[in-house]
């Protein structure tokens, strides 16, 4: 333990005396098998993109759509963004968890970012396997844009690295919409940098086997992840749980909730996990396509699987769901 990590043992003491929350067992709700396979996600070279060999662009474009549908998540290299920013983002990130705990979870702004941006834990956490070894600062972007003027080296390293990979999350949107034959610019008409978020995720170490981050689908349309080379990163595929290898050229991919519903299921929104390591740390940084909290979403396919229903109805139903339950329930609610 060092001072800038959070009192996980004290605050959730009585979890680790719970004889019936074993930390040998953590499995989710939906049953997690105790042997997990380290799979490869599909890797997609997106230079292929800006060729001029249109057969090449299709294909491309074909593969992002596939794996959208059979995986929900997918990694992309070539895709914009240089190793000098994903560098300095990352020794950014760095820094801020690295400041005393006291400071992170003032009540006042810390670093810039409004309060309330800082979590850690899982304060409905009524078992082991509710439990997140995890700390976290979900940052809105319009913080980022309105701290321009101080030009500190965390607002300049952020702002570079969610303009790339905000440009990078639209251009992906588009490509799955056309390819499912539908409106290629609602996106664009819906989402702006200002209505996107950006979770800074630090994952100590963790001397007993426990979730760095509890089983859960992604609520946005699109997650862009840049992720370390610890490894942790898990998902679901064809019912099993998968291991995904570190891939240190790529950005990860996967499809959220709205985009899911959007499509009419075209495109799925799968669970996926992360895993603590007994000796090292682990960070990511996840860049959230969201609209606004008014927008509604509508299945641009018929007949639809879910109602209509705006983002702010379903973040809504989301928090109401873990604050009662413990666990996120998520789409199913909004099924017709």
């Amino acid at each position: 333990m060092m001072d800038s990590d959070p009192p996980f043992h004290e605050t959730y003491k009585t979890l680790f005396a719970d004889k019936g929350s074993s930390t040998t067992d953590i499995s989710p709700k939906n049953d997690r098998n105790t042997t997990v396979e380290d799979r490869e996600l599909p890797l997609i070279d997106l230079s292929r993109l800006a060729l001029d060999d249109e057969l090449e662009k299709e294909r491309c474009k074909e593969e992002i759509a596939r794996a959208a549908n059979e995986w929900g998540f997918f990694q992309v290299i070539n895709h914009g963004t240089s190793r000098d920013i994903l560098d300095k983002m990352r020794e950014e990130q760095v820094k801020v968890f690295k400041q005393p705990f006291y400071n992170k979870c003032r009540e006042d702004k810390f670093m810039n970012i409004s309060a309330g941006s800082y979590s850690w834990g899982t304060p409905t956490a009524t078992s082991l396997g509710q439990f997140s070894w995890s700390e976290a600062f979900h940052v809105p972007m319009t913080d980022i844009s309105s701290s321009r003027s101080l030009n500190t080296t965390f607002t300049t390293s952020v702002e570079q690295y969610a303009t790339k990979v905000a440009s990078l999350a639209q251009k992906l949107a588009e490509i799955l919409a056309e390819k499912s034959g539908h409106n290629s610019t609602f996106f664009q008409e819906n989402s702006f940098l200002s209505t996107c978020f950006l979770r800074l995720n630090r994952y100590p170490p963790c001397p007993v086997p426990l979730f760095g981050l509890m089983p859960h689908t992604d609520s946005d349309f699109l997650t862009v992840l840049h992720q370390d080379q610890i490894g942790g990163l898990q998902l679901v595929k064809d019912g099993n749980w998968v291991a995904v290898k570190p891939n240190p050229e790529a950005l990860f991919i996967n499809i959220g909730d709205l985009f899911q519903a959007w499509s009419n299921d075209c495109y799925k929104s799968v669970q996926h996990c992360v895993v603590t390591n007994p000796t090292q740390e682990r960070f990511s940084a996840a860049y959230f396509l969201c609209p606004s909290y008014e927008t509604v979403i509508e299945s641009c396919s018929k007949p639809s699987v879910y109602r209509s229903f705006s983002f702010k109805e379903y973040r809504q139903q989301v928090q109401e769901d873990v604050q009662n339950y413990g666990y996120k329930v998520g789409l199913p609610r909004f099924r017709v």
